[in-house]
């Protein structure tokens, strides 16, 4: 897939390999939320994924249930009108620049992704309000500074005022030469104060024989999932002031709706933190 000349504004690059033999982390989302854009390397990860964690499909969804509740809280109660949202995933509406242009018509919305194919739907799907702008990069979260210095970021947001930066589901997928704390640490560092950091991370906190399973299936197809206890998800936060109730598991953070079923879940059926962090 070469990438046009114009592509935000970018240089030409040479032409990408999109890698579908492999699972990518947004395309298994898909298939467990349902989708269809994805390959049969996804699709036989999804299903061992539900083998050995037969609620993946409720954390998936429930993983977007918290993105959702957080974008509402950031645009209403704290007046963010900026979101970089990196690892964007295949367009599931309700997105993001939907939720928080339907409340602030002027928001700006910066889509990143390392899965070309993410970002072409993203540029078909992704359509903002007249009032307000969408931008979307291709972009890989282990060099931030890249990010940063992106044109179309720079176009788009205005990095002297607040900005909420979104990483759903998205830390755990990182390849272990990568620092997940140095990449949030360097991507909040350029952030004025008043920013926020939402995330999600995956835990065998609670299941630890499921999680080795599901890491295990990934690393021998080339790909990588590494969770971490609460006190290391935690880590991400330091030095944000963390918005009520802290850090939890997703679908006890501020619940708008219960999912059907949802009733008598425990924190292991939901094996994913969540928490949204202010800096001062």
């Amino acid at each position: 897939m070469a990438v046009p000349e114009d592509w935000m504004g970018a240089p030409p690059r040479q032409p990408v390999d999109l890698d579908t033999d492999r699972p990518h982390a947004a395309r298994v989302y898909d298939v467990l939320l349902g989708g269809k854009t994805n390959y049969p390397a996804d699709r036989e990860a999804a299903e061992q994924t539900l083998a050995a964690l037969p609620n993946a499909g409720a954390i998936a969804r429930q993983n977007r249930a918290f993105m959702q509740r957080a974008a509402r809280h950031l645009v209403s109660e704290a007046g963010i009108r900026q979101f970089l949202d990196i690892g964007t995933g295949i367009p599931t509406s309700p997105n993001l620049h939907e939720i928080v242009q339907a409340t602030a018509p002027q928001a700006r919305v910066v889509y990143a992704d390392n899965d070309p194919i993410v970002l072409a739907h993203s540029r078909a799907l992704h359509t903002s309000h007249p009032h307000g702008r969408t931008a979307y990069i291709q972009a890989d979260l282990c060099r931030p500074g890249e990010i940063l210095r992106n044109p179309a970021l720079r176009q788009t947001l205005d990095l002297s005022q607040p900005v909420a930066l979104t990483l759903i589901a998205v830390l755990h997928w990182l390849p272990t030469d990568c620092d997940p704390y140095a990449v949030v640490r360097e991507l909040m560092g350029e952030f004025a104060a008043g920013s926020f950091l939402a995330l999600t991370y995956v835990t065998a906190d609670f299941t630890p024989r499921a999680l080795r399973e599901v890491s295990d299936n990934f690393e021998a197809k080339g790909s990588h999932v590494n969770a971490r206890s609460k006190g290391e998800v935690l880590r991400f936060f330091h030095g944000l002031d963390l918005v009520d109730p802290g850090l939890t598991v997703a679908h006890r953070w501020r619940p708008d709706t219960v999912e059907v079923g949802a009733a008598g879940w425990s924190d292991a059926d939901i094996p994913l933190y969540a928490g949204l962090g202010r800096k001062s």
